[in-house]
């Protein structure tokens, strides 16, 4: 009975299931569309670990800022200001506070080579190596071409 509606739709017998060549395109296009995507999620990705590096520096101005209240000077000591390994949460930017006196204060991240804890290394990251925050509240990157690192 299943030869019948065979010849009748004009087959020759049962479809058993995909040719080589079928499954060589699908293969090609999967490349193709891996291929695209992989650089875009790359730089999503670096995009998504410099908030860590903000982060960071904005806590640091806060604590900055309680410092001062407390003892009428900044500070360039790390672990007074909450950051006792010197780097981000998950260590992928080292922190400094390379100027602090009584006036003011510049503190400083830079990605940690290797990446630290996540393994994530950020010095591929070529649009923006360096951030820092002043006493006055003013954030910087550099180089920061698109000016939209902070």
């Amino acid at each position: 009975m299943r030869r019948k509606r065979y010849k009748k739709l004009g087959l020759r017998g049962a479809a058993q299931g995909f040719t080589l060549i079928e499954l060589m395109v699908v293969v090609v296009i999967i490349g193709v569309l891996g291929m695209v995507a992989m650089p875009s999620y790359r730089q999503y990705s670096m995009r998504a670990q410099r908030t860590e590096a903000k982060t960071a520096l904005l806590q640091l101005a806060a604590n900055q800022a309680r410092f001062y209240i407390q003892n009428n000077t900044y500070t360039n000591n790390l672990a007074a200001l909450g950051f006792p390994a010197g780097t981000s949460d998950k260590g992928v930017y080292t922190l400094a506070v390379p100027v602090a006196n009584v006036n003011a204060y510049q503190a400083t991240a830079v990605p940690t080579v290797g990446g630290g804890v996540s393994g994530r290394d950020m010095n591929a990251d070529t649009d923006c190596t360096l951030f820092s925050i002043n006493a006055q509240g003013v954030r910087a990157a550099t180089p920061d071409p698109d000016t939209n690192c902070w």
